[in-house]
């Protein structure tokens, strides 16, 4: 067995994905080094880290000043670029894609957040996206909406390898395990190759603890101790990982059923559960807090470079970590009912506040090409 706890993950059937992506990274050799060296199998975008890579760097002035002086919009200066880093982070990780059978070597493009809630838009952009980038590897990022779940399925029917980002909920998590799961059958039924079509289901993390370690502790009174009290203090930091527990027990009993079956048989791959959002926000907490108790088979997780360094530096691999505390799961999101907080209403305002937090940086993201590319202007 390796020493290194990246690697080790691999051992265990767990990918790791870098949530992170720059051109510089790309070019740099970062990408090429991580997966020969550390084991990395992924890599996953979004608005902020586009935002961080290009505003962080003059890697893009070239390009935005030649789209630019052909009078592109910023809107359309924004999708070259991106399209540029996925195409060339594909291309990186595509022997890794086809020497594990199509198994890993990704990389995720998301659709516009402002479609967060709009099917038809959605759809028209993903397979936009997916031709355009124009790789086997690339997914597509897709919310788990109630928009989305439409469209989600139809991309997959239509071959389109989809990512679906912003679940919170076992619920969601089992809808969109499902879509899957009917897209395929769509495809076999009209005989169509579904053993090409991937994709992961990624379930959010840190942000469920911080929301509900929120409302827990309003139940701490700072001088009176109640039962009730010590009771929601016992909870803090325990949910989001009990969630994702009982979401992969969803995983298993879905990809474990007769109906599975018959498409694995004709070379259909599972849809793996993806952990995201797994940097630990409350400094009091553990920094590999969402790797740790989240090991098992079939499953990613999507990680930052500096959770990636600590789990590199101290982190500790055991198997199948995922399966077990599973009865202590289910007492864990018993008695935060019991303590009346509604976890169908915190998910609820996770998933519309998760599509606020790409919409701004997004914003911000199109802000800065446009003065960049009004800056080319005037230099001209």
């Amino acid at each position: 067995m390796s020493e290194n706890p990246l690697l080790q993950l691999i051992e265990h059937g767990q990918s790791y994905w870098l949530d992170n992506l720059t051109r510089g990274k790309i070019h740099g050799g970062e990408l090429q080094r991580r997966v020969e060296e550390e084991g990395m199998r992924g890599v996953t975008s979004n608005p902020s880290i586009f935002m961080k890579a290009i505003t962080g760097s003059n890697d893009y002035d070239d390009q935005i000043a030649s789209l630019a002086a052909d009078g592109h919009s910023t809107g359309e200066i924004y999708e070259a670029l991106a399209v540029k880093d996925i195409q060339d982070a594909c291309d990186v990780l595509r022997p890794l894609y086809n020497d594990s059978g199509g198994h890993d070597g990704f990389v995720s493009l998301e659709v516009s957040p402002h479609l967060a809630h709009e099917t038809e838009a959605t759809m028209d952009e993903a397979r936009r996206l997916f031709q355009r980038v124009d790789r086997p590897n690339c997914l597509i990022k897709i919310p788990g909406t109630e928009a989305g779940l439409p469209a989600i399925e139809q991309m997959l029917y239509e071959g389109v390898n989809v990512n679906i980002t912003l679940l919170f909920s076992v619920e969601r998590y089992e809808q969109v395990a499902l879509r899957y799961i009917r897209a395929l059958e769509r495809r076999a039924a009209e005989g169509k190759p579904i053993d090409s079509v991937a994709s992961v289901a990624s379930f959010f993390l840190s942000r469920i603890d911080v929301l509900v370690d929120q409302l827990l502790t309003h139940r701490i009174p700072p001088e009176m101790r109640t039962d009730q009290s010590s009771q929601a203090e016992e909870l803090l930091g325990k949910v989001a990982i009990a969630n994702a527990k009982l979401a992969y027990q969803s995983f298993q009993e879905i990809f474990g059923s007769a109906r599975w079956k018959l498409l694995e048989e004709k070379g259909a791959k599972v849809q793996r559960p993806l952990w995201a959002s797994t940097s630990t926000k409350n400094p009091e907490y553990s920094d590999v807090r969402y790797v740790e108790p989240l090991i098992g088979p079939e499953t990613v997780n999507t990680l930052p470079d500096s959770t990636i360094e600590a789990f590199a530096d101290h982190g500790i691999v055991e198997p199948n970590t995922v399966t077990e505390g599973v009865d202590e799961a289910r007492q864990t999101l018993a008695e935060l009912d019991a303590l009346g907080i509604d976890l169908s209403r915190v998910t609820w305002q996770l998933e519309n506040e998760g599509i606020q937090k790409f919409i701004d940086p997004f914003e911000e993201l199109l802000e800065v090409i446009s003065e960049r590319a009004e800056s080319v202007a005037v230099a001209k």
